[in-house]
């Protein structure tokens, strides 16, 4: 066990002294040290629960003969540091939970992990830890909220508050009837209710195969997500007996596996940052264009919230990702038989999945042929861009428009509030990318109010920052080359026109090349200057969008 490291031997006696500080006694010291990375917190709805999770892991792992030890990471609720300066540390959160969890595995010589985890950024971080340390690992994503509801109507996060701002601004709905909505759209604990990011991260986790069977769905107040939790760390201690390694598990064929069930599903734009940076951290040669070769060859087979009214538990009880898994076995030989944690293939997990065909659509008559996303190129991404095709209308797949520019988030909330953004029009919001953010912070807010004001359908936004998975829209992010690298987003003034073409997978500023090499001429790209602290060490060795927004 690589746990002998601290407690064998004659000259370990100072550390079996602080092990038995802890209360550890004779009977259990040479059992598996297993580490359980909880990312529990009050500040965070997605993780308040995790006390009892925790609870239910630490009995696994002691019914299997093993040592359970917690310990704490970060956790952003991104709802909650939306819209202002504070997401610019919710994607660098990702590598600041990386690192914290290699830290304590790494410097404790851990037998094995259990990940707690649910939100945005907590998922993926852990994920990249675990393929670091490449040690016995199981993953808990903590599951989704329940929907809310008030005087009748069925609430989630993003329509009982985000979007309902924009009613509100609309002058469709009254300040009372805002504020009820608030108190009723967020009723239990749990990642938010649709197919956001966090429920995104934990969907493809499940397809990758680093948890078990039927945790992706199983909502965070319920009994069977009690019962998942024992039974991962009981599971934790036999990967650890057969030295069962995550990198036995996440490889190149398990990651193309996700990115097929995140393309029928319509996940969050931010999976693919989060997948190509767990490709990176285990050497996995994952690009866009694995993206972009699949994005033509996977209908979408489930629409849910926020692109439609079906939520996460809508999906768990139509048969969540088994029933996807075996709606999608057979019928693409794109779909590779690599076996998870537990040791089954993909073809036993659909085997023994039960679907509804009636929310989880056939393979063969999908709810559309498109995919839930696309990579763009074009003058204006010339290293690509992502559109979540699943929350655009089809009457906008060819959309041409006027642009209208900003150069933050906040400038652009006030021109949309204030009425300077029309019909016709793209926002343009630039100087939000990694680099220039720095933080490449997601616009939930201004996508979520052009929406409320009855623009959704009327507008796009484009930037070189990200979206919310609950975003809906004609919104394209991730734009690259970022606006401080000097990418062409930069160069765009008002007035000009862009064109996005869906079907086409482009995306283009309608000026001639010779004004555009002139106005590179002239162009210095803004910079924000950030002395000291994370986000400067952060803005200083990111990379762009388009390999993950990776650091180091």
């Amino acid at each position: 066990m690589k746990s002998n490291a601290v407690k064998e031997g004659i000259a370990r006696a100072p550390h079996r002294a602080l092990l038995y500080a802890g209360g550890l006694s004779d009977k259990n010291i040479k059992r598996p040290f297993i580490g359980i990375a909880s990312s529990f917190s009050d500040l965070v709805p997605g993780h308040m629960g995790m006390r009892d999770l925790e609870r239910q892991i630490e009995k696994g792992i002691h019914s299997n003969g093993g040592n359970a030890f917690i310990f704490g990471t970060p956790a952003v609720c991104d709802g909650i540091a939306m819209g202002h300066s504070g997401m610019r540390y919710s994607l660098p959160s990702r590598d600041l939970i990386a690192d914290c969890v290699e830290t304590v595995a790494g410097a404790h010589q851990l037998d094995g992990l259990v990940l707690l985890t649910n939100c945005d950024k907590i998922t993926p971080g852990m994920l990249i830890a675990a393929l670091r340390l490449n040690i016995p690992t199981v993953v808990v994503t903590a599951g989704p909220s329940l929907e809310g509801h008030c005087k009748g109507e069925t609430l989630t996060f993003i329509r009982g508050s985000s979007e309902a701002v924009g009613r509100f601004r609309a002058g469709e709905i009254s300040e009372e009837k805002l504020h009820e909505m608030e108190h009723y759209a967020c009723p239990t604990a749990g990642a938010c209710q649709g197919l956001y990011t966090a429920n995104t991260l934990a969907c493809l986790t499940e397809v990758m195969g680093m948890s078990i069977t039927g945790c992706a769905s199983a909502a965070a107040v319920s009994s069977k997500k009690r019962r998942i939790a024992f039974d991962s760390g009981f599971l934790a201690v036999d990967l650890v007996k057969n030295n069962i390694r995550p990198r036995d598990i996440v490889t190149k064929d398990s990651m193309r596996n996700a990115i097929i069930a995140d393309l029928a599903l319509g996940g969050s734009t931010n999976s693919i940052l989060h997948l190509l940076a767990i490709a990176n951290s285990s050497d996995i040669d994952l690009t866009l264009d694995d993206f972009e070769e699949l994005s033509f060859k996977i209908p979408q087979i489930i629409k849910l919230d926020p692109s439609a009214l079906p939520t996460m538990t809508d999906f768990d009880n139509a048969g969540g990702i088994p029933g996807t898994i075996k709606t999608l076995w057979g019928k693409t030989n794109e779909l590779k038989n690599v076996k998870n944690i537990e040791g089954k293939t993909m073809e036993e997990r659909a085997n023994e999945a039960w679907v509804d065909n009636s929310v989880i659509k056939p393979f063969d008559s999908p709810i559309t042929k498109n995919p839930g996303l696309a990579i763009l190129h074009g003058n204006l991404a010339e290293e690509g861009a992502v559109v979540k095709i699943s929350g655009v209308a089809e009457e906008c797949f060819e959309f041409e428009g006027t642009a209208k520019c900003y150069d933050r988030e906040e400038d652009a909330m006030k021109g949309i509030e204030e009425d300077d953004v029309k019909a016709g029009d793209v926002v343009v919001i630039r100087y939000e990318g990694p680099k220039g953010g720095p933080g490449m912070r997601e616009m939930l807010a201004p996508t979520s109010l052009l929406v409320g004001k009855g623009l959704g359908k009327k507008c796009a936004l484009i930037t070189d920052g990200r979206f919310s998975g609950g975003t809906r829209g004609l919104c394209i992010g991730h734009i690259c080359p970022e606006a401080t690298e000097g990418g062409i987003i930069g160069l765009i003034k008002d007035g000009d026109k862009i064109k996005i073409d869906i079907n086409k997978r482009t995306i283009d500023l309608l000026v001639s090349e010779e004004e555009i090499n002139e106005r590179k001429k002239n162009f210095t790209p803004k910079t924000k200057e950030i002395e000291r602290g994370f986000l400067s060490k952060y803005a200083k060795t990111v990379s762009g969008a388009n390999l993950g927004a990776i650091c180091g």
